[in-house]
């Protein structure tokens, strides 16, 4: 009796540790479900972190030659350029970054608009050009210093009060050297500018801020300041000899060094005419945009024909690759140095421009 009794009592122990044997391994399974599912929700956030996009669209040269703000001159003594640039404003506003260089400083029209050779424009053409959707502007070029210190401190105020990025051009040398970061889709960047001439114009030591004048030293420190806390670093160059479709030596020379430093893209301005874009390294090198808008159509068919480029920066496992997304040449069209207007190639005819279709192969023969 007491053996069966036993008996008994050794199954029912038996089928209780079989019965907690069992739970154990469900509850383990269950967790480890819930953990597997946790990690694999955490792989794909790191992996959607990884994978980010920004749109940037570039154009160049603003030069506001006299024909140009006279044609803009109101009654009132103020000046409209918002309709020169309609044609091309729902291209610029598709893009989150939005690219020109500025070339004719806002500098107050105290110190009297005007004209080349000595540039100053009025606050207007700024107006116009956030209107149109820019945000990108640089600040360092040749003409940065025609009208001085004044005019200079002027077009920081200006710029300053807007909601765009500049670079090239600061308000004091501990603002120079703190450079900044920017974030835009989640994409950490850093936008830097330089010139390699101011026209002949001396900075003292003490004003080597308000133009940042391109210096191998200088660049490297300032590339090696920020590209471990960025995704991608942009620099527009002001470079190269004008009216040659053709990079010089030290533009090349120049390019391969901004690679060798980490930089990702550079926008190229100065000869006022388009040039090739090609990669240097890893490094998407535009030599240059041409101009923007200007009345140098005077000197040749050739500056008046500048060129747009959008692209993707796409930022995968940390590394940067570039997505050409279009590529087209814009014309500067006026009518005797009046009615001044941008006008994509897509939207011309040969009434606008006799035998468009052929420059436009022509030139981008030349950009390819």
């Amino acid at each position: 009796m007491k053996k069966k009794k036993f008996r008994k009592f050794k199954i029912f122990i038996f089928l209780i540790i079989l019965i907690v044997i069992t739970i154990g391994i469900l509850l383990c399974k269950s967790i480890e479900k819930k953990d597997n599912n946790q990690k694999t929700e955490t792989k794909e956030k790191v992996t959607k972190q990884k994978d980010k996009k920004l749109s940037l669209v570039m154009v160049g040269d603003v030069l506001i030659h006299e024909s140009v703000y006279k044609d803009a001159l109101q009654g009132d003594n103020t000046y409209d350029f918002t309709k020169m640039f309609t044609e091309i404003k729902p291209t610029i506003q598709k893009y989150d970054l939005k690219y020109c260089n500025q070339e004719s400083t806002i500098g107050g029209k105290e110190l009297g608009i005007s004209g080349y050779p000595a540039f100053n424009a009025p606050d207007e053409i700024g107006d116009a050009i956030i209107d149109t959707g820019f945000n990108l502007i640089g600040l360092a070029n040749n003409h940065a210093f025609d009208k001085g210190e004044k005019a200079i401190k002027y077009s920081i105020n200006y710029w300053k009060n807007k909601d765009v990025v500049t670079s090239g051009s600061y308000e004091s040398l501990e603002e120079r050297n703190k450079i900044k970061i920017y974030e835009k889709n989640k994409v950490k960047y850093a936008f830097l500018s330089y010139t390699t001439s101011i026209n002949g114009n001396n900075l003292s030591q003490d004003q080597q801020y308000l133009v940042d004048v391109y210096d191998k030293e200088k660049v490297r420190k300032d590339v090696e300041n920020i590209k471990d806390k960025v995704d991608v670093i942009l620099v527009a160059m002001h470079w190269g000899d004008e009216y040659t479709n053709t990079p010089t030596n030290s533009q090349r020379e120049i390019a391969q060094y901004l690679s060798s430093l980490g930089v990702n893209l550079i926008i190229g301005t100065h000869p006022h005419v388009v040039q090739p874009i090609e990669y240097v390294n890893d490094t998407l090198v535009i030599y240059s945009l041409g101009n923007f808008i200007s009345n140098q159509l005077i000197i040749s068919l050739n500056s008046g024909i500048g060129l747009l480029v959008g692209i993707d920066i796409n930022i995968k496992d940390n590394k940067v690759d570039f997505d050409i997304k279009e590529k087209e040449l814009i014309y500067a069209y006026s009518n005797n140095s009046k009615d001044f207007k941008v006008i994509p190639f897509s939207k011309l005819n040969d009434n606008i421009l006799k035998d468009y279709k052929k420059i436009e192969k022509q030139y981008l023969d030349i950009v390819n």
